[in-house]
Protein backbone atom coordinates (compact mmCIF):
# COMPACT_ATOMS: atom_id res chain seq x y z
CA UNK A 1 0.00 0.00 0.00
CA UNK A 2 1.17 3.26 -0.91
CA UNK A 3 1.39 6.96 0.80
CA UNK A 4 -1.88 8.51 -0.96
CA UNK A 5 -4.10 5.33 -1.02
CA UNK A 6 -7.30 5.87 1.61
CA UNK A 7 -5.78 2.77 4.17
CA UNK A 8 -2.29 4.41 4.50
CA UNK A 9 -3.76 8.02 4.61
CA UNK A 10 -6.23 6.75 7.73
CA UNK A 11 -3.59 4.56 9.04
CA UNK A 12 -0.91 7.57 9.41
CA UNK A 13 -3.59 9.94 10.64
CA UNK A 14 -4.42 7.63 13.46
CA UNK A 15 -0.81 6.97 14.25
CA UNK A 16 -0.59 10.72 14.41
CA UNK A 17 -3.94 11.82 16.91
CA UNK A 18 -2.39 8.88 18.66
CA UNK A 19 0.68 10.76 19.07
CA UNK A 20 -0.69 14.20 19.73
CA UNK A 21 -3.57 12.71 22.07
CA UNK A 22 -1.00 10.78 24.48
CA UNK A 23 1.69 13.86 24.42
CA UNK A 24 -1.85 16.18 25.73
CA UNK A 25 -2.96 13.62 27.92
CA UNK A 26 0.84 13.30 29.58
CA UNK A 27 1.33 17.24 29.69
CA UNK A 28 -2.71 17.48 31.26
CA UNK A 29 -2.30 14.57 33.72
CA UNK A 30 1.40 16.22 34.53
CA UNK A 31 -0.05 19.64 34.96
CA UNK A 32 -2.79 18.78 36.90
CA UNK A 33 -1.27 16.27 39.38
CA UNK A 34 2.49 17.92 39.89
CA UNK A 35 1.93 21.67 39.01
CA UNK A 36 3.99 24.05 37.82
CA UNK A 37 7.68 22.75 37.58
CA UNK A 38 10.44 24.60 39.74
CA UNK A 39 11.19 28.13 38.77
CA UNK A 40 14.90 27.36 38.18
CA UNK A 41 14.11 24.33 35.76
CA UNK A 42 15.95 26.33 32.69
CA UNK A 43 18.92 26.58 34.83
CA UNK A 44 18.65 22.54 35.29
CA UNK A 45 21.41 20.18 33.38
CA UNK A 46 18.36 17.28 33.34
CA UNK A 47 16.23 19.87 32.16
CA UNK A 48 18.20 19.90 29.00
CA UNK A 49 18.73 16.38 28.89
CA UNK A 50 15.30 15.35 29.22
CA UNK A 51 14.04 17.61 26.52
CA UNK A 52 16.28 16.49 24.27
CA UNK A 53 15.52 12.71 24.82
CA UNK A 54 11.78 14.07 24.17
CA UNK A 55 12.50 15.67 20.55
CA UNK A 56 14.60 12.63 19.66
CA UNK A 57 11.77 9.93 20.95
CA UNK A 58 8.88 12.21 19.11
CA UNK A 59 10.82 12.87 15.71
CA UNK A 60 11.29 9.21 15.81
CA UNK A 61 7.90 8.71 15.96
CA UNK A 62 6.96 11.24 13.37
CA UNK A 63 9.52 9.85 10.72
CA UNK A 64 8.16 6.74 11.20
CA UNK A 65 4.74 7.89 10.53
CA UNK A 66 5.24 9.74 7.19
CA UNK A 67 7.56 7.06 6.13
CA UNK A 68 6.33 7.34 2.11
CA UNK A 69 5.55 11.07 2.22
CA UNK A 70 7.43 12.92 0.01
CA UNK A 71 9.67 15.69 1.59
CA UNK A 72 7.72 18.44 -0.46
CA UNK A 73 4.37 17.52 0.54
CA UNK A 74 5.50 17.92 4.36
CA UNK A 75 7.04 21.14 3.37
CA UNK A 76 10.62 20.56 3.69
CA UNK A 77 11.34 22.36 0.56
CA UNK A 78 11.87 26.43 0.01
CA UNK A 79 9.26 29.01 -0.16
CA UNK A 80 9.01 30.01 -3.81
CA UNK A 81 10.15 33.59 -2.91
CA UNK A 82 12.40 34.11 0.66
CA UNK A 83 11.96 37.92 0.07
CA UNK A 84 8.29 38.14 -0.09
CA UNK A 85 7.98 34.94 2.94
CA UNK A 86 10.31 37.17 5.26
CA UNK A 87 7.85 39.97 4.37
CA UNK A 88 4.96 37.77 5.77
CA UNK A 89 7.08 36.17 8.42
CA UNK A 90 7.87 39.73 10.29
CA UNK A 91 4.14 41.08 9.50
CA UNK A 92 2.95 37.88 11.41
CA UNK A 93 5.52 37.57 13.86
CA UNK A 94 4.60 41.37 15.07
CA UNK A 95 0.85 40.68 14.86
CA UNK A 96 1.41 37.86 17.39
CA UNK A 97 3.46 39.32 19.55
CA UNK A 98 0.81 42.05 20.31
CA UNK A 99 -1.83 39.56 20.69
CA UNK A 100 0.49 37.31 22.74
CA UNK A 101 0.62 40.36 25.14
CA UNK A 102 -2.68 41.09 25.30
CA UNK A 103 -3.20 37.96 26.15
CA UNK A 104 -0.79 37.16 28.50
CA UNK A 105 -2.12 40.11 30.70
CA UNK A 106 -5.53 38.64 30.97
CA UNK A 107 -4.95 34.90 31.14
CA UNK A 108 -1.00 34.86 32.20
CA UNK A 109 -0.45 31.14 30.62
CA UNK A 110 3.75 32.55 31.44
CA UNK A 111 2.72 32.34 35.31
CA UNK A 112 1.03 29.07 34.44
CA UNK A 113 3.58 27.85 32.61
CA UNK A 114 6.34 28.31 35.18
CA UNK A 115 8.91 28.27 33.26
CA UNK A 116 10.25 31.95 33.35
CA UNK A 117 13.36 32.18 35.39
CA UNK A 118 12.89 34.67 38.37
CA UNK A 119 16.85 36.40 37.69
CA UNK A 120 19.45 35.80 36.00
CA UNK A 121 22.33 33.55 37.53
CA UNK A 122 25.69 33.95 35.80
CA UNK A 123 26.84 31.27 37.43
CA UNK A 124 24.24 28.81 35.83
CA UNK A 125 24.93 30.29 32.14
CA UNK A 126 26.03 26.86 30.64
CA UNK A 127 22.71 24.67 32.30
CA UNK A 128 20.77 27.89 30.73
CA UNK A 129 22.40 27.78 27.61
CA UNK A 130 22.01 23.88 26.99
CA UNK A 131 18.22 24.83 27.77
CA UNK A 132 17.91 27.25 25.40
CA UNK A 133 19.55 25.89 23.02
CA UNK A 134 16.45 22.83 23.09
CA UNK A 135 13.73 25.45 23.21
CA UNK A 136 15.31 27.80 20.28
CA UNK A 137 16.34 25.21 18.09
CA UNK A 138 15.05 21.76 19.06
CA UNK A 139 11.49 22.47 19.48
CA UNK A 140 11.08 24.86 16.46
CA UNK A 141 11.93 21.85 14.47
CA UNK A 142 10.07 18.99 15.97
CA UNK A 143 7.58 20.79 16.53
CA UNK A 144 6.68 22.65 13.50
CA UNK A 145 7.22 19.13 11.67
CA UNK A 146 5.11 17.04 13.85
CA UNK A 147 1.96 19.71 13.52
CA UNK A 148 2.67 22.11 10.25
CA UNK A 149 4.48 19.05 8.73
CA UNK A 150 3.12 15.44 9.06
CA UNK A 151 -0.61 16.63 10.78
CA UNK A 152 -0.90 19.77 8.02
CA UNK A 153 -0.51 16.99 5.18
CA UNK A 154 -2.77 14.47 7.20
CA UNK A 155 -5.22 17.06 7.47
CA UNK A 156 -5.59 18.72 4.51
CA UNK A 157 -7.49 16.12 2.57
CA UNK A 158 -10.41 17.74 3.99
CA UNK A 159 -9.56 21.44 3.07
CA UNK A 160 -6.91 23.97 4.21
CA UNK A 161 -9.08 25.33 7.12
CA UNK A 162 -9.31 22.18 8.70
CA UNK A 163 -5.72 21.43 8.74
CA UNK A 164 -5.33 25.27 10.06
CA UNK A 165 -7.30 24.73 12.35
CA UNK A 166 -6.87 20.75 13.54
CA UNK A 167 -3.11 21.63 13.72
CA UNK A 168 -3.60 24.80 15.86
CA UNK A 169 -5.75 22.82 18.52
CA UNK A 170 -3.61 19.57 18.70
CA UNK A 171 -0.39 22.03 19.26
CA UNK A 172 -2.16 23.87 21.71
CA UNK A 173 -3.77 20.77 23.51
CA UNK A 174 -0.02 18.91 23.34
CA UNK A 175 1.48 21.81 25.64
CA UNK A 176 -0.84 20.73 28.39
CA UNK A 177 -2.30 24.35 29.73
CA UNK A 178 -5.36 25.75 30.45
CA UNK A 179 -5.07 29.27 30.77
CA UNK A 180 -2.46 29.25 27.88
CA UNK A 181 -4.37 27.35 25.64
CA UNK A 182 -5.83 30.61 23.07
CA UNK A 183 -2.03 32.03 23.03
CA UNK A 184 -1.06 28.40 22.42
CA UNK A 185 -3.90 27.90 20.13
CA UNK A 186 -3.28 31.73 18.32
CA UNK A 187 0.37 31.13 17.94
CA UNK A 188 -0.67 27.53 16.77
CA UNK A 189 -2.86 29.20 13.47
CA UNK A 190 0.30 32.26 13.07
CA UNK A 191 2.77 29.78 12.22
CA UNK A 192 0.21 27.46 10.19
CA UNK A 193 -0.97 30.62 7.75
CA UNK A 194 2.35 31.16 6.89
CA UNK A 195 3.12 27.35 6.00
CA UNK A 196 -0.02 27.90 4.03
CA UNK A 197 1.18 30.91 2.27
CA UNK A 198 4.40 29.70 2.22
CA UNK A 199 4.11 26.35 0.90
CA UNK A 200 7.26 25.55 3.04
CA UNK A 201 7.94 24.64 6.57
CA UNK A 202 11.02 26.52 6.94
CA UNK A 203 9.70 29.53 7.37
CA UNK A 204 7.68 28.80 10.24
CA UNK A 205 10.24 27.16 11.94
CA UNK A 206 12.67 30.24 11.88
CA UNK A 207 8.93 32.22 12.99
CA UNK A 208 9.06 29.45 16.11
CA UNK A 209 12.65 29.89 17.24
CA UNK A 210 12.35 33.60 16.73
CA UNK A 211 9.11 33.58 19.35
CA UNK A 212 11.15 31.46 21.61
CA UNK A 213 14.47 33.57 21.45
CA UNK A 214 12.26 36.39 22.12
CA UNK A 215 10.59 34.91 25.08
CA UNK A 216 13.99 34.29 26.28
CA UNK A 217 14.98 37.87 26.18
CA UNK A 218 11.95 39.59 27.33
CA UNK A 219 12.00 37.26 30.84
CA UNK A 220 15.02 38.78 31.69
CA UNK A 221 14.21 42.20 30.85
CA UNK A 222 11.59 42.51 32.85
Amino acid sequence: MRFGEPGAMTGKLAGWLALVGSLAALNYAGRFTQGKPPPDTLYRYGTAVSGVIFYVITLAIVLWIARGIPRWELGLRRPESWRRTIGLLVAVLIALLIAEVFLESILHATREQGLEPPRWEPDRAVPFALNAAVVVLAAPLVEELTFRGLGFVLLARWGSLLALLGTSVAFAAAHGLVNGFPALFLFGAAVAFLRLRSGSLYPGMLLHASFNALALIVAFAK
